[in-house]
């Protein structure tokens, strides 16, 4: 054995962090070349659909690393080598330990002969920390998580209760939340499950950002007969969009392109009503504060672009997807901040007490007031 394939055994052992030497000595065995094997595995490669494969899961040693770490380690008639139970927490099972282990035993020995590293399974050969297939993507989701907390926290302790827009902006951190925490359950264990629900997490999220936007933008929190008809208009309306979203995913067909296309479109309308909003804000103004918004939005169309710019995982751990989890971070803390200097500035406040800045606005609470007083 050269002195390459003992190296990788030795790393493939230590993947299983109470491996003994009997299991050291099967990883081993996996990376001996075995002509039958490898024929066996060509042949399920050619018959297998690839389409739903990346290039890495069609390398004929890959499969063939598989196929004997199965055979090695995984009989339960041969001492099958133990999970840790950190690992069994996480729903890790030895076929998966296989598939995982594999991947790093290929790709040493593809980077070994100057080869680029690939994909397996749609994803890069993540360095898994406690089970944890994507440590940082996890690390950032959490801190998106905070950020959106502690800004619910924030606004819970300065905006009043009976403000009109307070229980958007309580539904908006709502829905940032749940999207967040699904994002870290999803980055822990990668399932059918656990992506659909970062799917809709997301989708969810997205689709009430749009929501509310137009709601603050257009004043349709203003308790107007003329508003909240057309606010119930765009909420049934924003509703069946996310019903017919998650149903096509769903029953339909699980189509990634047409996910992010859907997104993309919502989220550049959300960023347009957002900057349309600042413009206005800005010339009322003329204060720093009002421009926050559109350079929020700038923010995160540049670290969306790192979606585009996908690479390799820096030592194992760091990608473009984790960075775009951890660019959104700082934008989160700010938007929170932006509210809260929105709603101390002289002309919310006026709003908050009744008296609005706007004549319209003034006649459509004087209109409802009237009508209230001849209801009574």
């Amino acid at each position: 054995m050269t002195q390459s394939e003992t190296r990788l055994g030795v790393l493939a052992g230590q993947f299983f962090s109470n491996a003994d030497d009997k299991m050291l000595i099967r990883w081993k065995t996996a990376t001996r070349p075995s002509s039958l094997l490898f024929v066996t595995a060509l042949i399920v490669g050619l018959l297998l659909r690839t389409a739903d494969a990346s290039l890495g899961d069609r390398l004929p040693e890959f499969r063939e690393c598989v196929q004997v770490c199965h055979r090695e380690n995984c009989d339960p008639n041969n001492n099958p080598t133990p999970i840790p139970f950190h690992h069994r927490l996480l729903l890790w099972t030895c076929a998966r330990e296989c598939d995982y282990t594999c991947q790093h035993i290929t790709t040493a020995r593809r980077l070994e002969d100057g080869k680029p590293v690939t994909q397996f399974h749609g994803k890069w050969p993540f360095v898994r920390v406690f089970g944890i297939q994507e440590p940082f993507s996890v690390l950032f989701s959490l801190g998106n998580l905070i950020a959106h907390r502690n800004g619910l926290t924030r606004l819970h302790e300065h905006v009043p209760p009976n403000y009109p827009m307070r229980r958007f902006y309580d539904v908006f951190s709502y829905f940032a939340m749940a999207s967040w925490v699904f994002s870290s359950v999803f980055h822990t264990r990668d399932f059918h499950a656990t992506e659909q629900l970062d799917y809709f997490g997301a989708g969810a999220c997205v689709l009430y950002s749009m929501y509310y936007a137009l709601v603050r933008v257009t004043r349709l929190f203003i308790p107007t007969p003329r508003r909240r008809s057309i606010l119930r208009l765009w909420t049934v309306f924003c509703c069946a969009l996310y019903a017919a979203h998650v149903s096509y995913l769903k029953f339909w067909k699980w189509d990634y392109n047409y996910n992010m296309t859907a997104n993309l479109v919502v989220g550049m309308v959300h960023n347009f009503l957002w900057s349309y909003f600042s413009w206005t804000r800005w010339r009322e103004t003329g204060q720093s504060w009002a421009v926050w918004p559109s350079m929020l939005v700038a923010w995160i169309m540049l670290v969306m672009s790192l979606e585009l710019l996908d690479f390799p995982p820096l030592w194992g751990a760091v990608d473009a997807h984790s960075l775009w989890h951890l660019g959104t971070i700082v934008p989160a803390v700010l938007w929170y901040k932006y509210v809260h200097t929105l709603l101390s500035t002289t002309l919310e406040r006026t709003l908050l007490t009744g008296r609005s800045f706007m004549i319209k606005d003034c006649q459509d609470l004087a209109k409802t007031a009237k009508l209230k007083e001849n209801e009574a």
